[in-house]
C-alpha cells in the first residue's frame, strides 16, 4: 500500500498586512507588487505567537482531520527555519503539547522545500511499516527575520502553518513517485544574514526556480507512469507568480488548474504548499481520484515534488 495524506489541517495569523499597509512604511505600491509577484496581503502572526504556537494549532486540526488520536503517531516531522530557539525542536515542544507520547520528533531545515522533504520522509517510514502514522508540519513565522526596511523581500513573505497526517492509503492513491535536490553552491543566493535577515539575490534565484520547478514537476509524472496531459491540478511552492506560471505552462494546464493562494498569503517558506493544497480543497477544486503534482524550491538551493493521487 502507497503512503498517502489522511488529514489535514492549518493554522493562519488573524493579522492581514495589505500591499497597501507596506505602502505606508516603505517605498514601494500595490501596483509593484502585484505585478511583480501576486501578492495582494499575507499574514502575520502577533508577538505573543511563536512559530510552536502556529506548529501546534495546524497539527491539532490535522490529527482531528485524520480521525486518528495523537497517541497514535510513531513520528512527528517539522520543516521549519523559523523555529523558536535552537533547541528542543518544535517537534518535540508540540509533541509535548499533543499528547503524542509515543512519537519520535524531529525538525528539518530545507527551507521552501521543507514540507516536500517532510511528505517524502513520511513516505519511507511508513511504506516500511516502521510507523502507522506520521505527522508532517510547515510552519514558519517569517516576519521575524524579514528586514522591514529591505522593500526587495518584505513584500514577499507571511506567517503560517500547515499539517498533514501520513498514513497507508489504498492502491493508486497517496504518493505515486517524488523528486528532491540541493545545490549547496546556490546557497549564497539565499540565505539569512548576519543580522539575522533574509537577503536574497532575487535575479539568480528566480532563473533556478523557473528551471527547476518545471522540470522536477514533470520528472516525478514521468516516475510515476504518467503524461503531462494526465495532470488534474498543481500546487506549486507559493513564492512568485511569474515562476508559477512558468511551471504551469510547461505542463500544459490552464490557469483554473494551478493554486494561486500566493494572492492571499504571500510566500509562507514551508508552509505554503500545504496551507495550498487545503485552500484549493476547501474552495472544491480537487476531487476525489485528481493527479496532483506538488512542486517547490527554497534556500540550500534545494527542490522537491510528489506526484500524488488525492484520496484515501
Amino acid at each position: 500500500m502507497n503512503a498517502g495524506i489522511i488529514g489535514l489541517g492549518r493554522c493562519i495569523p488573524n493579522r492581514v498586512v495589505t500591499n497597501a499597509d507596506l505602502e505606508k512604511m516603505m517605498d514601494t505600491s500595490d501596483e509593484w507588487i502585484r505585478t511583480r509577484t501576486g501578492i495582494e496581503e499575507r499574514r502575520i502572526a502577533s508577538d505573543e505567537h511563536n512559530s510552536s504556537h502556529l506548529a501546534f494549532e495546524a497539527a491539532k486540526n490535522a490529527i482531528a482531520n485524520a480521525g486518528i488520536s495523537a497517541d497514535q503517531i510513531g513520528l512527528i516531522l517539522v520543516a521549519t527555519v523559523t523555529p523558536d530557539r535552537p533547541f528542543p525542536s518544535i517537534a518535540c515542544m508540540i509533541q509535548d503539547q499533543l499528547g503524542a507520547h509515543n512519537a519520535a520528533a524531529m525538525d528539518l531545515s530545507a527551507a521552501c522545500a521543507g514540507f516536500m522533504y517532510g511528505l517524502v520522509t513520511a513516505k519511507q517510514f511508513i511504506e516500511s511499516n516502521t510507523y502507522d502514522y506520521v505527522l508532517v508540519v510547515g510552519v514558519e513565522k517569517l516576519s521575524k527575520i524579514t528586514n522591514w526596511e529591505d522593500r526587495n523581500t518584505a513584500v514577499l513573505f507571511g506567517d503560517g502553518a500547515c499539517a498533514a497526517v501520513m498514513g497507508k492509503v489504498s492502491e493508486n492513491r497517496g504518493i505515486l513517485s517524488f523528486e528532491l535536490g540541493a545545490d549547496g553552491s546556490g546557497g549564497k543566493h539565499l540565505f539569512q544574514n548576519d543580522a539575522g535577515h533574509i537577503e536574497m539575490n532575487g535575479r539568480e534565484v528566480f532563473k533556478f526556480a523557473v528551471r527547476q520547478m518545471g522540470e522536477s514537476a514533470l520528472n516525478v509524472i514521468e516516475k510515476a507512469g504518467y503524461n503531462k496531459e494526465d495532470v488534474d491540478f498543481l500546487i506549486p511552492h507559493q513564492a512568485n507568480i511569474r515562476i508559477m506560471e512558468s511551471a504551469r505552462q510547461r505542463l500544459g494546464l490552464p490557469e483554473e488548474k494551478m493554486s494561486t493562494a500566493i494572492k492571499k498569503y504571500g510566500n509562507t517558506s514551508s508552509a505554503s504548499i500545504g496551507n495550498a493544497l487545503i485552500e484549493e480543497l476547501e474552495a472544491g477544486k480537487i476531487h476525489d481520484g485528481d493527479l496532483l503534482v506538488l512542486v517547490g524550491f527554497g534556500g540550500g538551493l534545494t527542490w522537491g515534488a510528489v506526484a500524488m493521487r488525492w484520496g484515501k
